[in-house]
């Protein structure tokens, strides 16, 4: 059974003697007045009126806008002239501004100095991950928001296209965030059962099979839409066909290798951010798969907690990759609340699905 961490908030008393933060304005749009304070992935609080105040909505790399003693993240090139930003580059409250590292953080055992594989590597046990895992997709489900990022992997094989496709219609999948790669081969997968022209099953090439992917993009512009297209073409199986049945939202955020594009790619890159971030702003639960720079990018959108209804809850993310560099990346680049699981994506969405019961 699943059981929600419970947040330990810090001892604001015990700063409440501290000063209070200073703020300047922006002095024009898109540019931060000069020591501007850096958010990081953690709780952080503000000094101000007399009460130390949590930013609720955070992201690493932005600034902290106050606006009537509330604070909120913003990216540095959305500051609007005049917006009152928070100063300060310490963050243990002598400038008004305390980050709080240790708010789900247990006691732990202390254990031996000297221990072995500490790191996450093909060589890993992940069947207490798994377990958790499947515990938290059961109580996500119901009580939270979970976010999948996923690379065209999981649309190349028969078993984990239909695992996904199962996940999507049983409710373990609220949004999705992909490219134009993943929605075009499921969307190919679905028409002609191939993947950049091999069968998703046998794997066997098939006779100018390298044209299908580009004749099914041709096909989504005629028809207008991928819904369009589905209904055009009577295309019943699928992850971008679950997903448009059951009217879940997703963001398919272009590339400058892309083909075609698909209609739905948001081909200018700033506009793609702004539709992922209100996606994460959402989510709960982050599941990455096979699609390092997607990965990268939502892990820098992503705090490690969330505030719901007015209680503080952590924010769970897991990367998936069958590299290891890959699944370290995320973690270099700060999000350090992520699980790491090296494995095959095909795989890692099989098993996702059968450990929660929608396939046998």
């Amino acid at each position: 059974m699943f059981i929600m961490p419970i947040y330990k908030e810090p001892d604001l008393d015990s700063l409440r003697d501290l000063p209070e933060l200073t703020v300047k304005s922006a002095p024009a749009d898109g540019v931060a007045p000069i020591g501007f304070h850096s958010t990081s992935m953690y709780p952080e609080y503000f000094h101000w009126g007399g009460k130390w105040t949590l930013a609720q909505d955070s992201r690493m790399d932005c600034c902290v806008v106050m606006d009537n003693a509330s604070f909120e993240v913003v990216e540095p090139r959305r500051l609007k002239k005049g917006d009152l930003v928070v100063l300060g580059r310490s963050e243990n409250g002598e400038e008004g501004i305390f980050m709080h590292t240790a708010g789900f953080s247990g006691e732990g055992d202390v254990g031996d100095r000297f221990v072995f594989r500490t790191g996450r590597s093909r060589e890993t046990a992940y069947s207490k991950d798994y377990d958790g895992l499947y515990e938290l997709l059961r109580y996500e489900r119901e009580h939270g928001n979970i976010l999948w990022v996923m690379g065209p992997a999981v649309a190349f094989d028969y078993d984990s296209r239909s695992s996904m496709q199962a996940l999507i219609e049983n409710g373990f999948v609220s949004a999705l965030l992909a490219g134009n790669a993943l929605a075009t081969h499921d969307l190919e997968a679905g028409l002609f059962s191939t993947a950049l022209g091999q069968d998703i099953y046998t794997q066997k090439s098939r006779h100018n099979g390298h044209y299908n992917h580009l004749d099914v993009i041709n096909l989504v512009r005629e028809a207008g839409s991928i819904k369009s297209f589905l209904d055009k073409e009577k295309v019943t199986s699928g992850i971008m066909y679950a997903l448009t049945k059951r009217g879940i939202p997703y963001v398919l955020a272009g590339s400058i290798r892309d083909d075609g594009p698909l209609p739905e790619v948001i081909g200018n890159v700033y506009e793609a951010q702004n539709a992922m971030r209100a996606l994460v702003r959402k989510a709960t639960t982050v599941i990455c798969i096979a699609t390092q720079l997607h990965t990268i990018a939502t892990g820098n959108m992503t705090p490690s907690f969330r505030v719901v209804d007015g209680t503080v809850r952590p924010l769970f993310i897991y990367n998936v990759d069958i590299s290891e560099f890959a699944v370290n990346k995320l973690r270099d680049r700060g999000s350090l609340c992520v699980t790491s699981i090296v494995t095959n994506a095909q795989d890692f969405i099989v098993n996702a699905a059968c450990g929660v019961g929608v396939r046998s």
